[in-house]
């Protein structure tokens, strides 16, 4: 028994000592990408002296342009990678940016629908048999991307977003980010995906400074009645309240789209931009509506310019009434007595 418990020992020694030979010869070597750099080589070369360099930019080698001492290898091209699998002549290898107004915010791959058609498969070579494959998976991948509940909701209201927002790219990232940030504290639990996002898309007006009124942004999503409208300045409420986005929109925002929509000469707009300096301070201006104190400036000013305005083309614009119209006028006339031509 000593005898072969000692054979064992020797053996198990044996093992160990070649284990750990194997574990000092193995020496692991450096990745490349840990050691490619991008600097270029400065100073004398060590070998001759020269500080004339040549840089391959396929090798990724810089050497000695006189004795061709190699000074640096793997490194790293700082231009644009280029790879084209095709014929084609566009070479870039960059996709689509991410963007917000989508509900996975474009990263997804999708089948499109217009490949799909029975004109684009005939262009593709696409048989019948195949395009009606290919319309069944394009359904499944569909689905499979909407499957939970944040998903679908996503979806419609990104689409209520760039459909019925009516604003440009930027105003509409920002809109679509608001409804995301809704979305993430409850704001939607319980409200309706129209409502959240046409207070979403009205916010991001408000902040960009180009205001738009609630009752355009109730027109463009389908909510005419009293009752979706009142239901739309809570949300707004709620969801300005909740996101900290507290600008106040004043009737110097409503100026430019006033004047266009009116039609009047470059020259009344800035003598409204004048008289609102003058008047805006007053406290007379106190809770009255922004859109109709734009409205009744740019009404006076026209009335003393070459290209007066009538009371209900002002009105039509600034959305407000006659009477509501008039009321204004009496004010500013109290505040800014008739300047005569």
């Amino acid at each position: 028994m000593s005898e072969r418990h000692t054979e064992r020992q020797q053996t198990e020694e044996k093992s160990t000592m070649t284990d750990t030979k194997r574990k000092k010869s193995f020496v692991s070597g450096v990745r490349p990408s840990q050691a490619r750099n991008t600097e270029i080589v400065s100073g004398a070369c060590e070998v001759c002296g020269s500080d004339e360099w040549d840089t391959d930019v396929v090798r990724g080698e810089t050497s000695c342009a006189v004795c061709g001492f190699v000074a640096a290898q793997n490194m790293i091209d700082p231009g644009a990678e280029w790879v084209n699998h095709s014929d084609a002549a566009d070479r870039s290898r960059v996709g689509a940016p991410t963007t917000l107004t989508i509900s996975d915010k474009g990263l997804s791959t999708e089948i499109s629908r217009s490949d799909l058609t029975s004109g684009a498969a005939k262009r593709h070579g696409i048989t019948g048999k195949s395009a009606r494959d290919w319309r069944r998976r394009q359904r499944i991948d569909q689905r499979s991307k909407t499957r939970d509940s944040r998903a679908r909701n996503l979806t419609t209201a990104m689409q209520f977003i760039r459909d019925r927002g009516d604003l440009t790219p930027q105003i509409e990232q920002q809109a679509a980010s608001l409804y995301r940030h809704s979305v993430e504290r409850g704001l939607v639990t319980g409200r309706s995906i129209r409502g959240v996002s046409a207070a979403c898309v009205y916010i991001a007006a408000r902040e960009a400074r180009i205001p738009r009124k609630i009752e355009e942004i109730a027109e463009a999503f389908d909510m005419r009645t009293e009752v979706e409208q009142k239901e739309l300045k809570r949300t707004i409420r709620l969801v300005a309240r909740n996101l900290g986005t507290h600008h106040i929109t004043g009737p110097q925002e409503y100026f430019e789209k006033f004047h266009s929509d009116l039609q009047l000469p470059p020259a009344v707009l800035g003598a409204a931009r004048d008289m609102w300096k003058k008047v805006g301070e007053d406290l007379s201006w106190q809770g009255k509506k922004p859109s109709g104190i734009a409205g009744v400036i740019l009404y006076r000013v026209s009335q003393e310019s070459t290209s007066p305005r009538t009371q209900s083309e002002v009105c039509k614009v600034s959305g407000i009434s006659e009477v509501t119209l008039r009321g204004l006028l009496k004010i500013l006339n109290q505040l800014a007595p008739r300047i005569e031509a």
